[in-house]
């Protein structure tokens, strides 16, 4: 039976959005889910890994036997109870803080990565903002700079120093979105960084093929992540997801096992694939 929430408290709060102040949290992990290690031994860094759809990568990858470095802004709270979620599956979590927007930033915690767990096996772009406007009027430079700043610069940043220490069967893994394919009037410039990042995916992956790594990427629907209070008004909130063939919105716990098949060896012929988890919003491919 499906006892997911059909509709939410009406709530907002400021940039970057804080899940520990969510109503309700958003669903993690699902009751019953039962690791395999499908990644037993390897090493992941996911960004934007504190809170939402990140979190729920983390926790499942550790479930599956990985160690996990996951970066951040500055929500701090938030970062500390994916540590200690993955520390509970019995896995290491590393946290780095910092700005994705910033190479230096993106290279030196690659190398934090591999100095402290060892390796690099696993790269989730998973890091994302976005700010509702009606009218591209009111996109201002710096929006518009920071959120491609944010949502497809870094993934490049990332890529260019992960590429240096990734060996064959290694995989990378970016997070597009339902927007890439049917947009979003209220998300002009965050929809264009969610094409890009489309187009990344499908070309990085012709790029890096012979050397034995995989490109693929995941394109959520709407799924209840501190992003979405964050991002809109009480009433949009309380509507959220809606319109789905499900009639709700998802969950973190439902996206996440996406980002497991195509981290591990049952992928093993899939790259430059997008999977979409969106509660039945068709798109066309």
């Amino acid at each position: 039976m499906d006892n997911k929430p059909k509709s939410f408290p009406p709530q907002e709060m400021e940039q970057p959005g804080k899940e520990h102040k969510m109503t309700p949290e958003p669903e993690i992990i699902r009751d019953g889910y039962k690791g395999s290690d499908k990644l037993k031994g390897k090493v992941a860094l996911i960004t934007g890994g504190d809170s939402g759809i990140g979190r729920a990568v983390a926790v499942h990858f550790a479930r599956e036997g990985a160690d996990i470095a996951i970066v951040y802004l500055n929500e701090d709270k938030d970062a500390k109870e994916t540590r200690q979620l993955v520390e509970k599956e019995g896995r290491k979590c590393l946290l780095i803080s910092g700005d994705v927007g910033k190479e230096d930033f993106c290279r030196e915690a690659v190398k934090k990565t591999v100095k402290e767990l060892g390796k690099l096996d696993v790269l989730v772009n998973n890091a994302g903002e976005q700010h509702a406007q009606e009218d591209i009027r009111d996109i201002t430079e710096e929006q518009l700079k920071r959120t491609f700043d944010t949502n497809i610069f870094s993934m490049f940043y990332f890529v260019k120093e992960a590429l240096n220490h990734m060996k064959k069967g290694s995989a990378i893994i970016n997070t597009t979105s339902v927007t890439a394919y049917h947009g979003n009037k209220l998300l002009l410039d965050y929809s264009s960084t969610k094409g890009a990042i489309l187009t990344f995916t499908r070309t990085l992956a012709q790029m890096v093929a012979d050397k034995g790594i995989r490109v693929n990427g995941v394109a959520p629907g709407p799924i209840w992540t501190p992003l979405i209070p964050a991002s809109f008004d009480k009433e949009h909130v309380e509507k959220f997801g809606q319109k789905t063939l499900l009639k709700r919105a998802g969950q973190p716990s439902e996206v996440a096992p996406a980002y497991v098949y195509l981290a591990s060896d049952d992928s093993a012929f899939t790259i430059g694939e997008v999977m979409h988890i969106n509660g039945g919003e068709m798109v066309t491919t």
